[in-house]
């Protein structure tokens, strides 16, 4: 196990975090509640405001939980996180996995501070949902992840992520030469 990779890893989280939860302190002493400030032009705005659901408003008033789903979701972070940490080819997975992480818990402070999240990044232009720099992480990374896992990784892979502990087809057949090979051996 390397303990320097958990480490890491849990310094970026709160770095993320603590990033996320600044730009909102940012917002919410500088930015009147539903006040807008053009960022470029009427295109895009800097607007503050109260978000007490999940993306696009969904779960409104759901708080609780909201919450439980950020920990289910943060415990299975942490369990892939797990199964792969000693693997390098697996670092942009890792790096998202982080990404995550890191933007759930920044929401998840707002949503046990004030019982809503501060969203203020506005795509004016075509009526994007209000969102916030924890949002940017998780949806990035999601996105990301889906690429990967169509372009990069295939289904051992994603065996070994999840923990299963499956031989592949090459170590099957290894085996099984090795066992004829014993056999053999033995007659």
């Amino acid at each position: 196990m390397n303990i320097k990779k958990y480490l890491t890893a849990a310094i970026m989280v709160i770095i993320l975090a603590a990033l996320d939860q600044f730009t909102k302190y940012l917002i919410i002493k500088n930015v009147e509640l539903h006040k807008e400030i053009p960022v470029i032009g009427n295109a895009v705005v800097i607007t503050h405001i109260h978000n007490s659901g999940a993306a696009w408003g969904k779960f409104s008033g759901m708080i609780p939980v909201l919450l439980v789903i950020t920990i289910i979701i943060s415990v299975a972070i942490c369990y892939i996180y797990h199964n792969i940490v000693d693997e390098n080819k697996y670092l942009p997975i890792r790096v998202c996995l982080v990404l995550i992480m890191g933007g759930a818990i920044g929401n998840m402070i707002d949503r046990i501070r004030f019982k809503y999240v501060t969203d203020f990044i506005y795509f004016k232009i075509i009526n994007f949902p209000v969102f916030n720099v924890a949002d940017i992480f998780v949806t990035v990374s999601v996105f990301v992840l889906i690429f990967l896992f169509i372009l990069k990784y295939k289904s051992e892979d994603l065996d070994r992520i999840l923990g299963e502990n499956k031989k592949s087809q090459k170590e099957k057949r290894e085996d099984i030469s090795e066992d004829k090979s014993e056999e053999e051996n033995t007659k």
